[in-house]
Formats: C-alpha cells, sequence, structure tokens
C-alpha cells in the first residue's frame, strides 16, 4: 500500500492544472487496484459553462480523472520510478453509467481494480464515488506505449 501526495503524482502524470484531476492517492497496491481523491471546487473553469446557473462536473472529466487514476496504477505496477518515455492513452470506453451529478464541493473518491493486462493493453474496471454513492462506473481499457513522449 502507498499513498502519493500531489507532487508524487506529477512526477508519473505528464497533466497540469487545469487537466491533472487527481489530487491525492490514498493507497496504491501495484498489480491490483488504486484508491485516490478528486476534490471538487467550485473554483473548476469548467464551472463557468456547465452550467453557471446549477454547477455540474461533466461527466467525460470524471472518466479522465478515473483514467488518470489507470495511469498512476499502471505506472507503478510497471516500476516504483517515474516512467521515462511512455505515453498512456486511454483507448476505450465500455460499461458507463452515470449515476449521481458532482457538484462544487464533493469529493470524488476515484477506484481501479486491474481486470487484465496483455501486453502494452490494460483493462480496469473502475468507479467514482461521492459520500459512499456511486457518481460514475466503468470499464476502461488504456495502452502504456513506449516511445510516443
Amino acid at each position: 500500500m502507498s499513498e502519493m501526495n500531489v507532487n508524487e503524482i506529477k512526477n508519473f502524470l505528464p497533466h497540469r492544472y487545469p487537466f491533472l484531476l487527481v489530487d491525492r492517492v490514498l493507497e496504491l497496491v501495484p498489480g491490483e487496484s488504486i484508491r485516490a481523491i478528486k476534490n471538487v471546487s467550485v473554483n473548476e473553469p469548467f464551472f463557468n459553462g456547465h452550467f453557471p446557473d446549477k454547477p455540474i462536473m461533466p461527466g467525460v472529466l470524471i472518466i479522465e480523472a478515473l483514467a488518470q487514476a489507470t495511469g498512476l496504477l499502471g505506472f507503478r505496477t510497471m516500476d516504483d520510478n517515474p516512467p521515462e518515455n511512455i505515453l498512456y492513452m486511454l483507448v476505450a470506453i465500455d460499461k458507463a453509467r452515470f449515476k449521481r451529478q458532482v457538484e462544487p464541493g464533493d469529493q470524488l473518491i476515484l477506484e481501479a481494480t486491474i481486470v487484465k493486462r496483455k501486453g502494452i493493453m490494460w483493462v480496469f474496471d473502475v468507479k467514482a464515488t461521492v459520500d459512499g454513492k456511486v457518481a460514475v462506473s466503468a470499464e476502461l481499457m488504456c495502452a502504456a506505449k513506449e516511445g510516443v513522449v
């Protein structure tokens, strides 16, 4: 089990503000699972247009936050050091379900479990919850490709 703060996360993911969507890793078991946090703030730039009178976090950004969590799990499974010359890409989303709205002030708990890995391809079962209630669930397929950064 290993925790990561935002500075450690930035060593593994190339994303930066406003697109880094994982604030902290609570636990990570290489080869198995990750549990992380995305704190949803009213200051997020997407709330200006989605929607001004009823701010709701876009579902695609929740999926992106989950994909970033899988990237951390994948990279830490491959090695304890930040990867060089590897780009981790979301390549498929299956069985996506959006069950509740995510609003400013919510804390998203991002969870991912490795379902299978074959070569550069990874499949994860993911879910994002708020207050113990599922907001989004899906199956994500990602690829870690060398030599593309």
